[in-house]
């Protein structure tokens, strides 16, 4: 990946790569996973709570990973062994392979697949009765697969069901007689059938189900697939993609029925929108939470929550904290931050609310602002319900308005103004006769 963060950390549609199979195998009804990360642990803080971790102590091989995970298996049970960069692996496919391995009856089942460029992959050698021998790897080398063994399509695809007593003993009889000195799992193969077991495969059909990715280019392409089945999965369960090729939906973002998503949307993090919503065409939605029946014109929301028949934008950017209430407006380019703004109250444009408790049926005229910063602390504006500020209207906090009060236009309100009141804070107009001749002179 040349990159100073690890592989299975990169993020794909809302979710590091290793998360991807380990969400497919709790999927398939896995009681217990295992990841398998290196001495630095940098895995552990990015996994589903519940997942055990084993240390590899030094990168020798796929066959070593899974030693190192040897005192964790059950031998009674069945172990299905996965490669951390096969995100697009489904429960689905998980649960095709333990169905066909129960089936067979064989000690290990492996996943395979026939491509026409097989590339680097394994070679699937298999005896006269259709049972695998063994694993030959293409890495050019010392004991690895011959120049007629590489004219073979049907490749190994790293994904395994073993029976757990037999594969730990098996795993024991792993040397690195091979090109790369390295412990190979697949050699655990040879190893059972010697031992008096048998070895099935299971070919797979679609090639992406065990897609690898090794770089960012094989990253673009995880990231394509995984995108149109999220996209695919949504609209199959009652929601409006206009145009599935420009919209960009992470795997952990939830939408009810009958919500339209229009071009140019991106929906990331946990963001979770209601039913019958309209998300406008070039908004963002980042961990936010919308209700149902409302109306988002091109427009930024970060960690915000807009209740049912909310409507925002366009232009409008909802900060960390921003709460409208049902029915509420923040509208043309208006920003709000930390603030609580109620049930029917507006905010038609050019405004900016930070820290403030605004209430029920209020309307904020246009460019008026909190002003909730003193340069060392933030401090809180509180607004009463059916309250009418006027244009350009400053409230200095901390300042509290009463429900049912007004401003005047242009008005810098720096202490509290009663219930019913007008507040007014500006000074008198002077007119200045022949100014403009004067300045000229």
């Amino acid at each position: 990946m040349r990159s100073s963060l690890p592989k299975v950390l990169h993020p794909l549609c809302g979710r590091p790569l290793i998360a991807w199979p380990v969400a497919a195998a709790r999927a398939a009804g896995a009681k217990r996973v295992i990841v398998v990360d290196n001495p630095k642990r940098r895995l552990q803080d990015h996994l589903p709570e519940g997942v055990e971790v084993a240390i590899q102590e030094e990168p020798r091989g796929t066959g070593d990973a899974v030693v190192a995970a040897a005192s964790l298996l059950d031998p009674t049970t069945t172990v299905v062994v996965i490669n951390g960069d096969v995100a697009l692996l489904t429960a689905e496919a998980i649960a095709g392979l333990i169905e066909a391995h129960d089936a067979a009856g064989a000690a290990a089942t492996m996943a395979t697949m026939e491509l026409d460029e097989p590339g680097a992959y394994g070679r699937v050698i298999r005896d006269s009765d259709g049972s695998v021998l063994r694993v030959a790897e293409a890495k050019a080398g010392a004991g690895d697969a011959t120049p007629e063994e590489l004219e073979i399509r049907e490749v190994n695809s790293g994904v395994y069901a073993f029976d757990g007593g037999a594969l730990i003993a098996a795993l024991a009889t792993l040397d690195t007689d091979n090109a790369q000195g390295e412990l190979y799992l697949p050699d655990v193969l040879p190893a059972m059938r010697k031992a008096g077991h048998s070895v099935a495969a299971h070919p797979i059909g679609d090639p992406d189900l065990t897609h690898g990715v090794d770089d960012r280019v094989d990253l673009a392409y995880a990231h394509e697939v995984a995108q149109r089945r999220i996209l695919e999965g949504h609209m199959r369960a009652g929601v409006t993609i206009v145009d599935p090729g420009s919209t960009r939906i992470d795997a952990t973002v939830t939408i009810g029925r009958d919500t339209t998503i229009e071009p140019y949307a991106q929906l990331k993090g946990e963001t979770a929108i209601g039913d019958d919503t309209l998300v406008g065409a070039m908004s963002t939605l980042i961990d936010s939470r919308v209700g149902d029946g409302v109306t988002i014109l091109h427009s930024h929301l970060d960690r915000a929550q807009v209740d049912d028949r909310a409507t925002v934008g366009p232009f409008a950017y909802l900060r960390p904290d921003a709460h409208l209430h049902e029915r509420a407006k923040a509208g043309t380019f208006v920003e709000i931050k930390n603030s609580e703004i109620g049930a029917g109250t507006k905010v038609p444009h050019l405004s900016y609310i930070g820290d403030a408790d605004v209430g029920e049926g209020t309307n904020i005229g246009a460019g008026n602002i909190t002003a909730n910063y003193d340069g060392r602390n933030k401090h809180r504006t509180t607004i009463g319900s059916n309250v009418k500020t006027s244009v350009d209207t400053a409230f200095v906090a901390p300042v509290t308005v009463g429900d049912d009060a007004y401003t005047g236009a242009g008005s810098v309100i720096t202490e509290d103004v009663p219930p019913g009141a007008l507040g007014i804070a500006r000074a008198r107009q002077t007119n200045v006769e022949g100014y403009a001749e004067r300045k000229q002179r």
